[in-house]
């Protein structure tokens, strides 16, 4: 385990540690894929319990992947405050096509660091490599 200079845990170690143990992110399934500072790639592979019809995967769904996506890559290479908290403050999504019975891969960058805020793209693709969602999320660290 990496750590910063006060003896806390890396940003990165932090959310590695998370995400694994989050009920609502076991619950959907959501994967940590790969971290590398400002960047976060997770992946919701598919399931029939994320159907909202026939065999199209939930906005909701989606919507929860780019989420989490951008809290991991906004983590990524944050310096971990005394009191750890994050929020999502801001979350537009724009549903680009449907996702029919395929596993996702959501990959999230970071555009901008402020002092507590993080801007984020995150980009949304089906495993066939179609694009199907875009998200921009501001993040507040701290």
């Amino acid at each position: 385990m990496s750590s910063s200079t006060k003896g806390l845990p890396s940003g990165t170690d932090l959310i590695s540690q998370f995400l694994p143990t989050s009920p609502y992110v076991g619950h959907l399934g959501i994967q940590l894929t790969a971290i590398q500072p400002g960047v976060a790639q997770l992946a919701l592979p598919f399931t029939d319990a994320l159907v909202t019809t026939r065999t199209i995967v939930h906005g909701g769904a989606i919507a929860s992947l780019i989420d989490t996506a951008a809290a991991v890559a906004a983590w990524s290479n944050a310096e971990v405050p005394a009191h750890i908290r994050g929020v999502t403050v801001n979350l537009t999504v724009t549903y680009l096509a449907g996702a029919s019975k395929e596993d996702l891969q959501a990959v999230a960058r970071v555009l901008h660091r402020g002092r507590s805020l993080v801007y984020l793209d995150v980009e949304v693709s089906s495993a066939s490599g179609s694009a199907i969602a875009k998200g921009l999320v501001t993040y507040k660290l701290g």
